[in-house]
């Protein structure tokens, strides 16, 4: 074996090494608000559940390692310590990896993400509608474990309300897991889907995606794409530009004439089919044309 002292590697190589070893783990698509009332939506993998009565989940956002600042998320629970704590299902995935962007402070992520706010009924901070699962909870407790960059700081949180879709209910009133559709992070770029396992994300720009406020009507309220699609379309700088859109349709009428006659329906699920093979640029040129 090849073996090490933490002491002896560099905080990001000793952070991969780590996120890599201890995987996969559950996902906290955690919802705060700042002093102003402005929401914020994040996602962290250090997370899981400590005790069930009280009810503790303790998520951690961690000190940034490339230049030690702080999030957004724990910011906010300084302040106002409430937070809902949303399960990621597959359904919502590309979604999630989106609004894990550094967008600036006040940036709704909700927006740029494409995800619906839901009022909650015990906390200040609102739910995401399309998560399965939703828990409301209060802060008890910031444990700071280090003012370095990568030190975790632990938010104890006691959970005050739970939702629950009912069509994840079984007939005994238990959650079934193969319809909740869980997904988890691991190390680099790799997630895992419960029922079917390693998946690859890019990981999001750090240029900053487009988000899905800024897509065009007509594929937002698109009866094909789904949220997912919608994810990976809005992770975009920029769009392709007219002359790209056109050496692209030109390209491929060779190979397929139909494209000309094609309907949108049609376009948005050849796109889809593109997307499916993580063709963004394809179906960007496809859908602007």
């Amino acid at each position: 074996m090849v073996s090490f002292q933490p002491k002896d590697l560099t905080t990001p190589k000793l952070h991969g090494y780590l996120l890599s070893a201890v995987a996969p783990r559950p996902i906290a698509f955690a919802s705060t608000i700042d002093e102003n009332g402005n929401p914020n939506l994040s996602p962290f993998s250090f997370f899981n559940v400590f005790s069930a009565n009280p009810p503790i989940l303790i998520f951690s956002p961690a000190r940034r390692v490339r230049d030690n600042t702080t999030k957004h998320t724990l910011e906010n629970v300084e302040v106002v310590k409430e937070v809902v704590i949303n399960v990621v299902n597959f359904d919502i995935v590309q979604q999630m990896s989106l609004s894990s962007t550094e967008y600036p402070e006040g940036v709704n992520e909700f927006e740029k993400a494409g995800l619906t706010m839901l009022q909650s009924d015990r906390v200040k901070p609102f739910r995401v509608a399309e998560s399965p699962i939703q828990l409301e909870c209060k802060v008890n407790d910031i444990v700071k474990l280090g003012t370095e960059g990568g030190a975790g700081n632990l938010i104890v949180c006691e959970v005050l309300k739970l939702h629950l879709a009912e069509d994840i209910i079984d007939e005994n009133g238990s959650i079934n897991q193969e319809k909740l559709d869980l997904v988890a992070r691991a190390g680099g770029s790799y997630y895992s889907r419960a029922k079917d396992g390693f998946f690859e994300i890019p990981k999001p720009l750090k240029t900053l995606g487009i988000g899905v406020d800024n897509l065009p009507e007509s594929i937002k309220e698109s009866t094909i794409l789904t949220g997912n699609d919608l994810g990976m379309l809005a992770n975009v700088e920029s769009l392709p530009t007219q002359d790209d859109v056109k050496h692209f349709i030109n390209d491929a009428l060779k190979n397929h004439p139909d494209l000309i006659t094609m309907t949108e329906d049609e376009k948005h699920r050849k796109a889809q089919n593109y997307l499916s093979y993580g063709d963004v640029d394809s179906a960007w040129k496809l859908l602007l044309s």
